[in-house]
């Protein structure tokens, strides 16, 4: 478990850290190494020395070469050495170099809520300082996905648009590399649950021709595809039925399309289910370990188990009750290191990222209350050990290494000629069409 502070201060900077050098380093170049050749001893007759060699070999010149490339090795940006417990620069140095990837921010469910989608009528000025827990300002400090349909994309599209300067809208992992590197925040849609879609696979294959990405097969309601979490939760004696027939299709289809399966909300057999038939990785895009806090929302260790083997991820959700079911009013930025290290420990550091639920909650852990506050989430980690490869995993490596696999494969399953799927909802009602309709087939008596 994490070393808890006596005091609040999680931010507060260390005693070794440099105040003074703020600028971000290149990490690109700190994996360059050394390479010497292996000490041969070869004996040649010894040509005489020309001027300029005899110069070059002197003690004085030697020494001062020997200078001039320590000092450069010390002034190149990405290359001076730091301290390892110098979290915050190393900090800095990972996130200049990766991109932090938040796996679930509800920032446009706001944007419905409290202007009905309205981002034109001057009222709304996302550049300056906002109440909650997402504004630009913050995400450039820290660093955004989606929620609720037809609306919703529109919204989110308008949007980024109208922050180019900021915003990168991506469809791809390739896209959201490019945008990092361009200096824009790649920013990508969801939709989270499957009620969303009418229970029609149709509706999700349109939904995917709009820009959605990843789908949560439920939010907090059953649906055609799946049983939730919730409703578990809810009746405990009720038997958790799983995964319906529906359900099948639409995960084997959502593999051929290359959109994520997002198994956060779903109940437990639903996740077993459903890792028993994808043939891609799947994510949880905002979950806990249930071995941490035994709330239904979080992953269980069985579960944890498979999705090492599926190559999928669970993004570690920022949620009090999901953090610390017995004590949530408690629930702070440390609960959030524990989930992370358990699952780590667990899974694989492979297995890990970051889904906070931001606007999706009332209130947000103590020391991580907004996007800005990331930085201190990973200080506080490094703290534990953890290594500069490991962090970038975490924040983003991993779950861009899961979307390019799901790519890959639908690619694959594409290629093969597998058709896309066509089957509905048992229930559905088919209108029947007018008497003297010109029908293509003979119609029986």
């Amino acid at each position: 478990m994490a070393q808890r502070r006596t005091d609040q201060d999680v931010l507060s900077k260390k005693d070794n850290e440099s105040d003074n050098d703020l600028s971000i380093r290149d990490p690109v170049n700190d994996d360059s190494t050394t390479h010497s050749s292996d000490q041969i001893l070869v004996l040649h007759p010894a040509p005489r020395a020309r001027g300029w060699q005899r110069l070059l070999c002197s003690p004085f010149t030697i020494a001062s070469l020997t200078l001039f490339f320590t000092l450069m090795a010390l002034l190149w940006p990405g290359q001076r050495p730091i301290h390892p417990t110098n979290y915050t620069e190393r900090t800095r140095r990972v996130l200049s170099s990766t991109p932090l990837i938040d796996g679930h921010n509800d920032l446009p469910l706001m944007l419905r809520i409290e202007l009905h989608n309205r981002i034109y009528n001057g009222l709304f000025d996302f550049s300056k300082r906002l109440l909650g827990h997402t504004d630009l300002k913050r995400m450039r400090q820290g660093m955004w996905t989606i929620r609720d349909t037809l609306e919703q994309i529109d919204v989110t599209r308008r949007f980024i648009s109208e922050h180019p300067r900021d915003l990168k809208y991506c469809d791809t992992a390739t896209c959201v590399r490019k945008a990092f590197k361009s200096g824009h925040i790649a920013s990508m849609i969801g939709i989270e649950g499957g009620h969303q879609v009418g229970s029609s696979i149709a509706t999700i294959r349109q939904m995917y021709e709009l820009g959605a990405r990843y789908m949560t097969l439920t939010h907090n309601c059953d649906n055609a595809f799946a049983t939730a979490a919730s409703t578990i939760a809810a009746d405990p004696k009720r038997h958790d039925e799983g995964l319906t027939n529906l359900g099948i299709i639409a995960v084997r289809y959502m593999n051929r399309m290359g959109m994520m399966v997002d198994l956060s909300h779903v109940s437990h057999q639903t996740m077993r289910d459903v890792l028993s038939v994808t043939r891609a990785p799947v994510i949880f895009s905002h979950s806990g370990a249930y071995g941490v806090s035994a709330h239904l929302r979080n992953v269980p260790n069985d579960v944890l188990s498979s999705l090492n083997q599926n190559g999928g991820i669970d993004m570690v959700v920022s949620v009090k009750e999901f953090l610390s079911i017995k004590s949530p009013e408690q629930a702070s930025i440390y609960d959030v290191v524990d989930h992370v290290l358990f699952i780590a420990e667990a899974c694989g550091w492979e297995c890990v990222g970051i889904g906070s639920d931001f606007f999706g909650a009332a209130l947000a852990p103590i020391g991580l209350e907004d996007v800005s506050k990331f930085p201190s989430l990973i200080e506080l980690l490094m703290q534990q050990g953890v290594t500069d490869e490991q962090i970038r995993m975490l924040v983003g490596d991993n779950i861009l290494r899961v979307w390019a696999a799901v790519e890959k494969r639908a690619s694959e399953i594409q290629e093969s000629g597998e058709k896309p799927a066509e089957e509905e909802y048992e229930e559905r009602y088919w209108t029947e069409g007018l008497p003297g309709d010109p029908h293509m087939f003979r119609r029986g008596s």
